[in-house]
């Protein structure tokens, strides 16, 4: 092989496949039924509200809509979005909003701005893999947040005394579905704010509720000692690449910064389309049918998981969002498992992914959004019987 004359940086070398990205890969082929991917259902895409208003966007500001834009997004959109958190109980001004390119990018700004080499990063067990792929790059040392089935313990914050930050995602959490309770999150921001400990709040599923809202962010608690991560991809559609960050006024010019030397702004078409779309209270009509679509699959996967999986599973009905966190007997490993279950027609998601340290391996991550429930029933009958063989002595 020719030799190669470019050196990578360190931070190259911390640099991964998403294990999810290339699992989806796999479902692409003819007859895999894809419990795997966290993707919204594309049925649920609002595709004529889209078309009618990106006809007015061209029709009533082309030159503007075409043109670079400002740096913190579209003034008109930052002010729906302080809105509407407001609404929800989180106080913020316009001027604190900053429109990001999906709230993917939200972490990577949060990690270019706050973590240095060998800082500490604290994260749920389990927790988001994307976070860990945008923090990683920057070197942390990742601490565990040990927790329960009502999220992180809050005496578990003092393993992080003295970290960056705590990245906490409150509402129907990826990949555990779990949502925590008023009281919890009372208790994890009183525990952060007497160790000095930041947050940072990711919320991409708390409108995806089934019977009743989340309770108030986390943010809205914490004041100045958190910063809130939101995102118009589970409520309208992910290819717009559109999310926010709501930021302490102090904080709030270095993440602008570091946003400028990123990609300038986000895409401005997209921006004023989003705003078209929604001014008017598009969401309040549009959501609840997403709402009933999902929770119809919920209900669809949950009664196939009680009819078909073996003694010793273990899993919690989500109250929201988009998934299943499943625990198997602990002599299986999900990763190993995965090729059989896809020979045998259906993916998911191995847990091992979505933890910092300490992996465990025989969980597992179901999505259930974007199969119709009889799809669901088979996929989750095939995954059963791959399982019942994988248990056999």
């Amino acid at each position: 092989m020719k030799a190669t004359p470019w050196t990578l940086a360190r931070r190259a070398e911390r640099l991964n496949p998403s294990t999810i990205r290339e699992i989806l890969k796999v479902t692409e082929r003819p007859g895999i039924i894809s419990l795997a991917g966290g993707l919204p259902s594309a049925d649920s895409f609002p595709v004529e509200a889209m078309a009618e208003a990106s006809a007015r966007v061209l029709r009533d500001c082309p030159r503007e809509a075409l043109q670079y834009a400002a740096s913190e997004g579209f003034g008109p959109l930052r002010e729906w979005v302080a809105a509407e958190l407001g609404s929800q109980g989180l106080r913020c001004e316009a001027s604190q909003v900053l429109i990001t390119t999906g709230s993917q990018q939200g972490l990577d700004l949060a990690g270019k701005v706050l973590i240095d080499p060998g800082s500490g990063v604290a994260v749920e067990t389990p927790t988001y893999l994307g976070a860990l792929q945008a923090f990683a790059p920057y070197e942390p040392e990742f601490v565990a947040l040990e927790g329960d089935d009502d999220g992180p313990r809050p005496e578990a914050l003092h393993d992080a005394r003295g970290a960056r930050f705590a990245y906490l995602l409150p509402n129907f959490q990826n990949p555990s579905g779990r949502c925590l309770s008023d009281a919890r999150r009372d208790a994890l921001v009183a525990e952060a704010a007497a160790i000095g400990l930041p947050i940072v709040e990711d919320n991409p599923y708390g409108d995806l509720w089934f019977d009743a809202p989340p309770p108030a962010p986390l943010t809205a608690r914490a004041g100045n000692g958190a910063i809130y991560l939101g995102s118009f991809s589970k409520v309208l559609a992910p290819g717009l690449r559109l999310g926010y960050i709501v930021a302490p006024k102090a904080l709030y010019p270095k993440l602008l910064q570091a946003k400028q030397a990123a990609d300038l702004h986000s895409p401005g078409f997209n921006q004023r389309l989003v705003h078209e779309v929604i001014k008017d209270g598009f969401l309040l009509r549009h959501v609840p049918t997403v709402r009933a679509r999902y929770k119809a699959q919920r209900d669809a996967m949950q009664a196939a998981l009680l009819a078909h999986m073996p003694p010793g599973c273990r899993w919690q009905t989500p109250a929201g969002g988009m998934f299943f966190w499943l625990e198997l007997p602990a002599t299986v490993d999900t990763t190993a498992m995965l090729p059989r279950a896809v020979q045998a027609g259906v993916a998911y998601v191995p847990g091992e992914t979505f933890f910092a340290h300490a992996p465990q391996r025989h969980t597992m991550r179901l999505s259930f959004v974007t199969a119709a429930p009889d799809i669901i029933e088979r996929g989750v009958a095939a995954l059963a019987a791959v399982l019942r063989e994988e248990l056999q002595p």
